[in-house]
């Protein structure tokens, strides 16, 4: 990620990140409340320095069911606190004490009945409290710089945690790729490493030409805060006026096979980052993903902050699959003794 161009230049921080887990706080919102009844446990618990599979399957005891009759929206990060809903298949007829599943990691905060499972991406945005440590650097630079993210946005990069510990995903995605055989789940995470790595190259040249939240030729689009997607079609002033409002964002490919729906420019471009890691990109189309398109730009909500002395804690919400670190490094430069551990948004 440091090697990523940035979209307003150097960051005007230096700071310390994530010293203790109460640093990064996050709180998941699924967009809906359970209905109270059905054959699912929607169990809203908050952990702290604790892995969401982890505190999967200590739930799944807790309950007396198996491992796969838990599931979750998405994961978070150990290195924080945060706060997310499980559901947990569960009959009707059987009803638990869930106050009494007691962890030194993780609390239950709430159980409501449901008639559907929650799978995976389904939660509306998460909310994000975000304690920056030993800070250095231009106030006034600082609070210029997140009133400018406020408006414009930020690159919609995927983050660190998307590549692995020391970005080796990629590498082990070609490995994937040249015969190795690795189990389901590990095979799905690097199939998206290897589109987050041509998505961020094509990102990285539009950010590098100053037209990452503008409009080009043969661009194809998004609507704000959904996946339906349309065009290309001929940029008009009403739809460089809806971009400039952030109603629509260009997109740029997950890569996969078939056809790249952007054309001219756009397109052009596309296939000159996929050529940059052309290996990932067959094994892309060899192992069956179809063209998918993702947002170029990422627009944050509730964008607030404070100072403290030399600490800042910075407040947001992001869309479901976006990072907080992608809006944080257009903010300061974080020494590495406080960004070890990858954050799982």
């Amino acid at each position: 990620m440091s090697l990523l161009p940035y979209a307003f230049g150097v960051p005007p921080l230096r700071a310390r990140l994530r010293m203790q887990p109460e640093d990064f706080f996050v709180d998941e919102d699924l967009g809906f409340e359970p209905d109270g009844s059905g054959e699912h446990v929607f169990v809203r618990v908050e952990k702290r320095a604790a892995n969401t599979e982890w505190v999967a399957k200590q739930i799944a005891r807790f309950a007396g069911v198996a491992p796969e009759a838990v599931s979750y929206a998405g994961l978070k990060d150990r290195h924080a606190v945060t706060r997310q809903t499980y559901s947990v298949a569960l009959p009707v007829k059987r009803d638990l004490a869930w106050d009494t599943l007691l962890s030194d990691d993780f609390r239950v905060l709430d159980a409501q009945r449901h008639g559907r499972k929650l799978r995976r991406g389904a939660l509306k945005r998460n909310r994000f409290r975000i304690v920056l440590r030993e800070v250095a650097g231009d106030r006034a630079a600082a609070e210029a710089r997140l009133q400018l993210i406020a408006v414009r946005g930020v690159p919609n990069y995927f983050g660190e945690q998307r590549f692995g510990r020391d970005g080796s995903n990629a590498a082990r995605a070609q490995a994937m790729f040249d015969g190795r055989r690795l189990p389901r789940h590990e095979r799905s995470l690097l199939l998206s490493a290897a589109r987050a790595q041509i998505f961020n190259a094509v990102l990285a040249t539009r950010v590098q030409r100053g037209d990452w939240d503008q409009a080009m030729a043969g661009d194809v689009w998004m609507l704000d805060g959904s996946h339906s997607i349309f065009g290309p079609e001929v940029i008009t002033a009403e739809l460089e006026s809806r971009l400039a409002i952030g109603d629509v964002h260009a997109t740029g490919p997950l890569w996969g096979c078939g056809s790249l729906r952007s054309t001219g420019v756009a397109a052009e471009l596309e296939v000159a980052a996929a050529d940059m890691y052309s290996a990932l990109a067959r094994g892309l189309e060899a192992a069956g993903l179809n063209q998918e398109r993702r947002s170029l730009r990422l627009r944050v909500q509730e964008l607030g902050f404070a100072w403290d002395g030399d600490t800042l804690v910075v407040s947001f919400a992001l869309p479901a699959g976006c990072y907080a670190t992608t809006l944080l490094r257009e903010l300061a430069v974080f020494d590495l003794a406080g960004t070890d551990h990858p954050v799982q948004e």
